[in-house]
This record gives C-alpha cells, structure tokens and sequence, in this order.
C-alpha cells in the first residue's frame, strides 16, 4: 500500500493550479495508479509523488504553462461575457408579439391545453384556473423566443437571460391582454 502523505491525487493537483494539459504535458503517467480502497469506482486513482509535483512546480516550463493558462482562462471569460451581453442585448430588442384571440377562443384554447397536459376537467376547477390556463397557454405559444438562449450554456448569463425573456414574455402577454396582467405580475414576481 502506498503512504498517501507522499502522493498527491490528480484532484489535489488540479487544486494547486494545474490543468488537465500541464499534468499531461509536464507530469506525465502518475507514479501509482490502481483502485480506490475507499470507494468503488470505475476510474483508477491517479497518484504522483508529491516532491515531484513540487519540483516541477519550480520550473520555468510550469511558469509558462501557468501563464498560457491563465491567459486562455481570460480569454475565455471574456468570450463568455460578450457571448452574454450579446444575448441579453437580442433579447431586449427582439419585438414579442403575442397571437391576439377572441375571449372564447382563448378560453377554449387554454382549456384544451391544459386537457392535452392532463389536467383535470372545467366542471372541478379552482377558482381564478381559467386566467393561469390562459397565461400558460400563451406562454406556450410564445416558447419559439427560447431560441434567443441558443449559445449560453452553464451558468455564465444563462439564468438572466431567462430571466429577462420570462419577464419580457409576461409583460407582452399583459399588454396584448389586460384581464391577465394580474397574473403575468403574480409570475413575474414568483420567477424571480
């Protein structure tokens, strides 16, 4: 069995600044590679001798990768925030435009919607169900604006952009339907 306070797990190096490349590039094969006894796992621990890492750690190739890294990590942030700016900037500006229905029609569309989502009947409904059936309905018909998200992936500016698009949904939903703002406000304020 190996003395875990000489060797350093691929996570503890990642934890001391270096990548996945500097390991590959500057480390090379682990020093130990086997299962670990703790837990079951498909992977093999990757272990490297400590006074290894450290030496590496001193070299000049380590202080440039170091450097090449920090810089691609910018510079990918960078990237990431024009990405964001760009999308909320669309989102902003795209015009919604909500279908504008008869009162009836829409009443039976968003009751048929809500059949087609297997929901209870209308003899058993709440009070005020018609009014959220409705708004769920439009903001179903208005689903085609989630493609202004395409591009933004994790968590940089994904859920202010979605937060943006819901808010400005809402507002357009009220605005084309003044007996629904109520709601469109209740959402706003619920999904924020």
């Amino acid at each position: 069995m190996t003395d875990r306070t000489t060797y350093v797990t691929l996570t503890g190096v990642r934890g001391r600044g270096w990548t996945d490349s500097m390991v590959r590039d500057l480390l090379g094969s682990p020093d130990v590679q086997g299962r670990d006894p703790r837990r079951w796992s498909l992977a093999p621990v990757r272990l490297y001798l400590l006074v290894r890492v450290e030496t590496v750690e001193r070299t000049a190739e380590f202080a440039a990768a170091s450097l090449l890294s920090k810089a691609r990590s910018a510079a990918a942030g960078m990237y990431a925030e024009r990405r964001r700016a760009a999308v909320l900037t669309a989102i902003r500006a795209a015009p919604i435009e909500v279908p504008l229905l008869p009162g009836p029609e829409l009443e039976r569309r968003a009751v048929r919607h809500r059949h087609l989502l297997g929901a209870r009947g209308p003899g058993d409904t709440p009070r005020g169900a018609l009014v959220r059936w409705q708004v769920s309905y439009l903001r179903q018909a208005l689903a085609r604006y989630e493609s202004l998200l395409d591009g933004l992936y994790g968590e940089t500016g994904r859920g202010d952009a979605e937060r943006l698009l819901r808010r400005r949904l809402y507002e357009a939903i009220a605005a084309a339907y003044p007996a629904l703002a109520q709601e469109c406000l209740r959402r706003i304020a619920v999904e924020e």
